[in-house]
This record gives C-alpha cells, sequence and structure tokens, in this order.
C-alpha cells in the first residue's frame, strides 16, 4: 500500500509519517512547499504519478488553514486550502481509484445542542473557519465514493504550535494563568489521529465503510481543566513559575472568531462501527511535556 500525506509539516502530518516509517509503508510526504493543495494541476499530478504502478493508494490530508481568528480577514485563503484543497484531492482520488481520509473538526457545529454530537447532527459553524471546513467536508462528499471524513478536536503533540505547548510555556514565565472555562471540547494526541486516519485508510482499501466519524480525547474538558493538566504535568517534572491557573468566562478573554460553547462528540460510531482506539489525553498531555522540556534542555 501507498500513502500520499498532504501537511506533511503540521502536527499530524508528521505524526503520519513517523507512523509510515515505523509501518514501512511506501510514502509521499507532502508539505505546503511540496504540495500546493489549492493548485488543481499539481494535485491531479501527484495523485496520478502515485497511482501509475497500480500500488493500492490512499490519500491522507493533513493540510489544513488552522489559524481560527486570522481567518475572519482572510476567508478567501482559508477557503482556497480547506474547501478547494480538499475538493481537487477528491476528485483526483476518484479518478485514480484511489482511497481518501480527510481531517475534519469539532469547529462545523455551535455548541448548543447541550448533549454529545453524533454524525447525523447538523452541523452550524460560528465562524469562518468552521465554514471553510465544513464546506471542505462537502466538496469531499462530493467528489469522492471512497472516503472517510475524520472529525476531531483541539489537536495537540509534542512538536510544532498548539495549546499544551503555550500553557507550557507561560507556565515557567508567569505567577498566574488566566484560561476560559466555559468552552468544551476533547483535547486530542496528533499521534492518535494519525493512528485513526490510517485504520481508515486501510478500512477503505480491504472495501470497509467509510463515511464521517467522530474522534477525540477522552474525557471531554474545558480549556481552563487542559491548562491545569499541562501545569501539573510540568510541576511533577521539576518547578514552574505558575501559582493560580485561574478560570474566566469566554467574554474576558474576545477573540475575533466565536468559538462553540460545548461540543462533547458522542464516538459510540468510531468505537463499535469503525474499530477505533479512542485515546486518553492525560498521558499524552504528559509525553508532550517531557519533549518540550527535552527540547529546552538541549537549546540551554
Amino acid at each position: 500500500m501507498r500513502w500520499i500525506v498532504t501537511g506533511a509539516g503540521g502536527q499530524v502530518g508528521r505524526e503520519l509519517v513517523a507512523l509510515a516509517k515505523q509501518e514501512g509503508v511506501d510514502l509521499r510526504a507532502y508539505d505546503r512547499a511540496g504540495l500546493d493543495i489549492t493548485d488543481p494541476l499539481a494535485v491531479a499530478s501527484a495523485v496520478a504519478e502515485a497511482s501509475r504502478d497500480g500500488a493500492p493508494l490512499v490519500v491522507l490530508n493533513a493540510a489544513a488553514y488552522t489559524a481560527v481568528d486570522r481567518a475572519e480577514d482572510d476567508a478567501e485563503a482559508a477557503f482556497a486550502v480547506n474547501r478547494d484543497g480538499p475538493a481537487h484531492l477528491a476528485a483526483a482520488c476518484e479518478r485514480h481509484g484511489a482511497a481518501l481520509v480527510h481531517l475534519s473538526t469539532d469547529y462545523v457545529f455551535d455548541g448548543e445542542k447541550g448533549a454529545p454530537y453524533t454524525e447525523a447532527d447538523a452541523p452550524h459553524p460560528l465562524s469562518v473557519y468552521g465554514e471553510s471546513k465544513l464546506a471542505g467536508e462537502e466538496a469531499v462528499r462530493q467528489r469522492s465514493g471512497r472516503h472517510a471524513i475524520l472529525r476531531t478536536a483541539w489537536v495537540f503533540a509534542g512538536h510544532g504550535h498548539n495549546f499544551v505547548r503555550t500553557m507550557h510555556r507561560l507556565a515557567h514565565e508567569r505567577d498566574e494563568l488566566r484560561v476560559v472555562a466555559d468552552q468544551t471540547g476533547h483535547p486530542t494526541p496528533a499521534s492518535a489521529i494519525a493512528r485513526a486516519a490510517a485504520h481508515l485508510g486501510r478500512q477503505l482499501m480491504a472495501g470497509g465503510e467509510g463515511g464521517t466519524v467522530h474522534f477525540g480525547g477522552t474525557p471531554a474538558t474545558t480549556w481552563h481543566g487542559l491548562a491545569e493538566a499541562v501545569v501539573e504535568a510540568a510541576r511533577r517534572r521539576g518547578p514552574v513559575a505558575v501559582q493560580r491557573v485561574l478560570p474566566i468566562p469566554t467574554e474576558a478573554y474576545p477573540t475575533p472568531a466565536r468559538r462553540p460553547r460545548k461540543v462533547v462528540l458522542c464516538m459510540d460510531a468510531a468505537r463499535e462501527s469503525f474499530g477505533l482506539e479512542v485515546p486518553e489525553w492525560r498521558p499524552a498531555v504528559a509525553l508532550a511535556v517531557a519533549a518540550f522540556e527535552e527540547v529546552a534542555n538541549n537549546q540551554g
């Protein structure tokens, strides 16, 4: 089996590349400079080349415009990457018989349901980012018959830029952190997303079920709860500056883009229909903190 990984320089992309090497998969990995998914000719060429010898091909799309606030003033770029890019990939996959696994987000929901969201719930995004990701989902469904859409949330890793890394840094710089405590979601390790995406790709190539699936770390928590976990993990490894992690309401930390207040994902289908192992996020936070500190020690 051969993989194409797009967005190979991002958090999930890097984990997909590492997983491919670990499993001995024939890999074509592209970062943004290597393959611009908004260019239909470049996408068509890459998929055609990878399919030329008839090897079973899975395209794992981890490329995305993820600057949620910037997207409010940069909608054209957000839609180009998050809608048009997946459309080009889906069309190329359909043309060459490849399977497509596309990553999406819990931000397609408004967070007002008051109960866990299932895959059958109607999306209602609150931001340009959420709208662009929903448009990408729809483009994939329209153009690819063999696909899986993996909706996930609050991605973090021991590399790249993410909330866990920011909280770890601030825990060593400030004596007090003020973190939003009325938004709820699923912190999700990038490594777990990579494993889930690869699993879905293998299922698709074996003729298994595709469609949309919800996948995130458990249990659901708030940004404040995640920040406390980061501080606890850092404190177990040595002294930190922070003394207090104070909960604040969303209104006390205004942002250009509206975030959903409470998106708890029902992951019954992930477990029962797709055979995915839903991860606990706390052990992954500890591993990420250890990775950040190793980098800091090496630089020091």
